[in-house]
This record gives C-alpha cells, sequence and structure tokens, in this order.
C-alpha cells in the first residue's frame, strides 16, 4: 500500500479522535475557544516533530510564496475549524462531520484552478460516488431535517470550502520549498502553519472574547491530547498532500466519515439510520473507485 494512502487515513483516524474532544470542549467553552484548542496546544508538538526531522536535515530557504501559501491555508482552516466545531452546536457529531465533506469536491475544483492539477474520470467517478453517498448521509432523517437545520448545514458547507482551501495551498507551500525531501517540506509547512494560526486566532480571541484565553488555558488536560491528536493528523494530512494531489487525498480522507459513526453511536450515543448505512456504502465505494 503507498505511503500517502496510509497517511492518509491514519490522519482521518486521529482526527475523527480529535473532533469528539473538541465537541466535548463546546461545554465549557465558546466555538472560538474550542476550535483554539487544536492550534495552541498542537505548537509545541509540530515544532518537537520539526526539531526531530531537522537534526539529520538541512532547512531550505523558505520563498515568499511559501509564507503567503501557509498564511491563506491557515486562514481558511481557521474559518474551516470554527465553522464545523459550530455545526456541532446545531446538529449532531456525525451531522456536522458529514457536511464539511463537501470539500472533498471543492478540493478537486480549486486544485484545478490553482495547482492546473485534474484527475482522470475514474478518479472524478469515484469522487462523484462518494459525493452522492455523503448527500445521502446529510439527508439522515429526510429532506425536512436538512431544512430545520439549515445552519448546521451552511456552517457544514463553509467549513468545507475553508478545509479545501486550505489543503490546496499547504500543498502550494510544501512545493513551493527549493529542496528538502517530502517529510521536512510538510514539517516546515505544518510548523510554520500552525504558529501563524496560533498568533492570528490567539489575538482575535483575545480581542473579541478575551475571557476565553484564560479559559483555555484551564482547559489544558483535554487541551493537551486535542493538541497532540491534532498534530499528528495535521502530520499526516501534510505529508501525504506533499506526496500526492490535496484531492486525492482529501477524497480517501472520506473514511472519516466511517469513524464518526462509530464515535456517534459508541461515544455520542446517537442513532444511525438505514439512510445513513446506504450512504456510507457509497461512500466505501467511491473511495474503491478512487484508488
Amino acid at each position: 500500500m503507498e505511503t500517502w494512502i496510509l497517511l492518509t487515513i491514519a490522519a482521518a483516524f486521529l482526527q475523527t479522535l480529535r473532533s469528539g474532544l473538541q465537541k466535548r470542549a463546546t461545554a465549557a467553552l465558546s466555538v472560538n475557544g474550542a476550535s483554539y484548542l487544536r492550534f495552541c496546544y498542537a505548537l509545541p508538538f509540530v515544532w518537537a516533530y520539526l526539531a526531530a526531522l531537522s537534526s539529520s536535515r538541512s532547512i531550505p530557504e523558505l520563498p515568499v510564496e511559501f509564507f503567503a501559501f501557509c498564511l491563506s491555508g491557515g486562514l481558511a482552516q481557521i474559518v474551516g475549524t470554527a465553522a464545523l466545531v459550530g455545526s456541532f452546536a446545531h446538529g449532531n457529531f456525525t451531522l456536522g462531520t458529514t457536511f464539511s465533506k463537501t470539500e472533498v469536491v471543492l478540493t478537486a475544483l480549486v486544485s484545478v484552478v490553482v495547482l492546473k492539477e485534474n484527475l482522470n474520470l475514474l478518479q472524478w467517478g469515484g469522487i462523484g460516488v462518494s459525493f452522492l453517498g455523503v448527500a445521502l448521509l446529510s439527508a439522515r432523517g429526510g429532506l425536512k431535517d436538512i431544512t430545520r437545520d439549515q445552519r448546521a448545514l451552511l456552517l457544514g458547507v463553509l467549513a468545507g470550502a475553508g478545509f479545501a482551501l486550505s489543503a490546496v495551498s499547504y500543498r502550494a507551500a510544501s512545493l513551493s520549498l527549493p529542496a528538502g525531501d517530502f517529510l521536512l517540506r510538510a514539517s516546515l509547512t505544518l510548523a510554520i502553519t500552525v504558529s501563524l494560526q496560533s498568533v492570528l486566532m490567539g489575538a482575535y480571541i483575545g480581542f473579541r472574547e478575551p475571557g476565553q484565553l484564560g479559559r483555555v488555558l484551564n482547559n489544558w488536560r483535554s487541551g493537551i491530547w486535542v493538541g497532540l491528536l491534532g498534530a499528528c493528523a495535521s502530520a499526516g494530512w501534510f505529508t501525504a498532500m506533499t506526496l500526492v494531489s490535496a484531492a486525492l487525498v482529501r477524497a480517501l480522507g472520506q473514511v472519516e466519515l466511517l469513524f464518526s459513526f462509530a464515535v456517534s453511536i459508541w461515544f455520542f450515543r446517537e442513532r444511525v439510520t438505514a439512510a445513513e448505512v446506504a450512504g456510507a456504502v457509497l461512500v466505501v465505494l467511491g473511495i474503491w473507485l478512487l484508488l
């Protein structure tokens, strides 16, 4: 099995665990506060990872476009993360995660426009089939439920758009580096991006919700785990997207939906319908076509 496939599956699993912890954190924190956990507490872990890799490698020169792509991707991910955590408050865990999966189609389209990367017919077919599965999963109780949860739908789609733009930006940042193997390129992109995100979002929360910073610090016990899981998941995503198109990585990353079902059933005690099972089958079929 190719390296990027293993990295993507591992990243999707770890991201599901991290999202579950963030959902719980909304009981004590605002949406922005819970979102900030993944950035500020991931910071020491991503720099430790970069330090370990760079001990036997030379750091390449960092061009201006590298920082530009890191910044645009970081801002897009902040918006996507806040929207995803916000959708949890208006729908259940599976619903919010499902709506955010519009990122797969959006990532493919943005990749074509920004990086001039295209997919073959079978890969587009896989994305299309899996997207039908996502749409079926979204209608977990029928169209009335989607209408009733319009805010969850809109926040989920906004999350998908943010994640799509961030994924393509991160690949572009990694590819803009003039030297270095895929591990070093990915870790450099990750460390710089998380640093920018921690500073920018910390400043925003300090200005808009000053009390949240203290609550974020007080939630260090759960924050450390959110940061560790987030750092490990991001390392997997960034490395996989350095190796292959972000569209392929995000499409395979839909296995996260299967993990989220397990979490929603066993951890949050939520019901799964027959329509969701059928949707999951289509997602799996789409991934099979993709690979």
